[in-house]
């Protein structure tokens, strides 16, 4: 290609978005997919709905605390956030080789 002349690769944004972004969006996607299949008069699509649901929470519960620590959030702050005890949000996070 001459110089000057128009490449269309220069005009591509290397990247759209961070990879906790992506996450996000995939998740909303998955929560989207996932409405539809609990909404079937399938049990055994409902329920394996319901269970991809609930790893999905897990997912996204995770990523969170993740977050929350690495800004400095206390256990006490995270479990006011979850509605949960101090005692629990710790015994899930702490301890498994992570240093927030």
């Amino acid at each position: 290609m001459s110089a000057g002349a128009y490449d269309p690769a220069d005009a591509c944004q290397p990247t759209l978005t961070d990879g906790r972004s992506s996450i996000i969006v995939d998740a909303v996607e998955e929560v989207q997919d996932l409405a539809v299949q609990i909404a079937s008069d399938d049990p055994d699509t409902g329920l394996r709905a319901v269970a991809a649901l609930r790893r999905l929470l897990e997912r996204t519960e995770r990523i969170n605390v993740e977050k929350a620590r690495r800004k400095g959030y206390s256990w006490q702050m995270i479990a006011d956030e979850l509605g949960v005890s101090k005692q629990a949000v710790h015994k899930k996070y702490a301890g498994k080789g992570r240093r927030w």
